[in-house]
């Protein structure tokens, strides 16, 4: 027997909030409840605002929102999400949130779970307007299948103990990755920090300089052809080299040659424009592709390391945090710290004196990262398939397949 579909506005009641007026909140008193409060199937308590209960006193218990209720964002960046307050804290419901009041015949957690499913619809009926909009018509002429209030909390208790599980394998695959990325991190750290016989201690201005890029001119920059243009932003926090997409600069027009890069060179990023960014290393990935632009440096060797020194080893020690701590300590400037080549040039580095003791170090490293790149892309793919498992027992649920599914298997066992 299929359930019957009816419209929500039918079987549960809705509150919309009030608008409270802003001048009125105080740094303390009743906090309210605002859109932007409302999240993925909770409440953030960040940037709560509060006001007087005393100038509200014919609204405070119309508005009261209580431990247990089902909210909407109606309008803003969060409009459609459905947020439930388990916060153990009481507020007052703002104007554009909107709150739930169920019938008896409607189980609340059973509505819970069927508007999660309904959010990607909130907002395509949202969209097109200046500002994304739901109306309290829109939501109360939803349709929803109403079961018997017993099968919707027999749906209720099978999605507890199916999200319970995924959770619990979400959280293990979150582990997983996080002990992936740390495996690399780990042995890195461990590699300079523990310097074995034949390491020795050189000041890194004794080692190598880095020359300044070039100052390219604006007016010959493309989106799609000519060489590749090397900023700050095609290098990863962590090191490596980034490749930025659509969003990658090229350079038509002429220039000194000298700042044509070869594969393999490897430059540092003098300047922060992302937190961490700053002394990030990057090895080109190609030969006569790709320019040294301004605010990168590029590591030359002097002379006395220029045939003994592997620039892979390099790039990894670059990457260590004793270095890119010691590089902090250099920068200047407050909204955008920035290094210079004087004053990096003080730095302390340990280095192996064997040439190809570096290459072995280097090459390990190479492949210890791929690894962990490797277990992090399986690690994400599985988080993925958890997320698709979710939806398409939502799904299940509300089509009736999952209590079919239980009945069939209930009358088997009753005929045994």
């Amino acid at each position: 027997m299929e359930w019957p579909v009816v419209k929500l506005g039918n079987i549960c009641g809705f509150q919309n909030g009030f608008a409270f007026k802003s001048k009125l909140f105080t740094d303390n008193g009743v906090p309210i409840l605002r859109i932007s409060n409302i999240q993925s199937g909770s409440i953030a308590l960040k940037r709560i605002a509060y006001t007087d209960p005393s100038s509200y006193k014919e609204n405070l218990d119309r508005y009261r929102v209580v431990e247990g209720d089902l909210l909407i964002a109606m309008s803003g960046a969060t409009t459609g999400k459905i947020g439930i307050n388990n916060t153990g804290i009481d507020f007052l419901l703002n104007q554009r949130v909107g709150k739930f009041v169920p019938s008896k015949k409607l189980d609340k957690q059973y509505l819970y779970y069927y508007l999660s499913t309904q959010v990607e619809k909130h907002l395509e009926i949202s969209a097109g307007a200046a500002q994304p909009n739901l109306s309290t018509e829109q939501i109360k002429g939803m349709k929803i299948p109403f079961p018997s209030i017993l099968k919707q909390k027999r749906i209720v208790a099978i999605l507890d103990q199916a999200f319970a599980d995924i959770e619990q394998a979400r959280a293990k695959t979150e582990q997983n990755l996080k002990n992936a990325r740390e495996l690399f991190e780990s042995y890195l750290q461990q590699v300079f920090s523990q310097h074995g016989e034949g390491w020795e201690e050189h000041l890194l201005g004794d080692v190598c300089t880095f020359k300044h890029g070039f100052a390219f001119k604006s007016e010959f920059f493309t989106q799609d052809k000519g060489y590749v243009l090397l900023t700050p932003g095609n290098f990863f926090e962590e090191g490596g080299y980034r490749d930025r997409g659509e969003k990658q600069k090229y350079y038509d027009g002429t220039f000194p040659s000298e700042f044509l890069l070869s594969k393999g060179d490897l430059l540092v990023a003098m300047t922060e424009q992302a937190v961490g960014l700053l002394g990030s290393p990057a090895l080109v990935p190609k030969g006569n592709t790709f320019l040294h632009n301004q605010r990168l440096g590029l590591v030359e060797l002097t002379n006395k390391f220029r045939n003994n020194l592997s620039m892979e080893f390099l790039f990894h020690l670059f990457n260590t945090k004793y270095f890119r701590s010691k590089v902090q300590e250099t920068a200047t400037g407050l909204k955008v710290r920035h290094t210079s080549p004087k004053k990096m040039q003080v730095i302390p580095i340990w280095l192996p004196s064997d040439l190809n003791e570096q290459k072995e170090i280097a090459l390990k490293l190479f492949n210890l990262k791929e690894e962990s790149l490797r277990l992090e892309q399986i690690y994400k793919v599985k988080a993925l398939q958890l997320d698709e498992l979710k939806k398409s027992i939502l799904q299940k649920a509300f089509s009736g397949e999952l209590t079919k599914t239980l009945e069939v298997d209930e009358n088997k066992g009753a005929v045994a």
